[in-house]
């Protein structure tokens, strides 16, 4: 079982930035692809952005593309969401995620495991 734990969440303006961070420790993280959801209030929990296990492919959301860049550090078992342009409709709290696979899902249903969530908040 891998352990997630995300950092980085706080209040921004419109138009700023921020960077997420998703420490991950236990059964061989760095060989699994890895994700980023979020889910705002009343809303359904939303594929954000993938990576896979090398870092070599990643795939996005279009709402965030162009503005959100995954990235990860196998050697410090970290992975990472470079968020730039935010926008209010950005507001949410964003879990990372792992498979137990090294290609790229979308699919919530493959990961297995799951951060607590940090609250990202767009002010306008």
């Amino acid at each position: 079982q891998v352990h997630l734990v995300e950092s980085g969440g706080g209040l921004v303006q419109a138009g700023g930035s921020l960077r997420l961070s998703c420490a991950a420790s236990g059964r061989a993280s760095s060989s699994y692809s890895m994700g980023w959801f979020r889910q705002a209030p009343g809303k359904e929990r939303e594929f954000v952005g993938a990576i896979s296990w090398n870092g070599g492919s990643t795939s996005y959301a279009d709402s965030v593309k162009g503005r959100f860049t995954i990235s990860r550090v196998n050697a410090k078992n970290t992975m990472y969401l470079q968020m730039n342009s935010l926008k209010p409709e950005d507001t949410a709290v964003y879990y990372c995620a792992t498979t137990y696979r090294p290609s790229i899902t979308i699919r919530p249903n493959d990961y297995g495991s799951w951060g607590q969530g940090t609250q990202v908040t767009v002010s306008s």
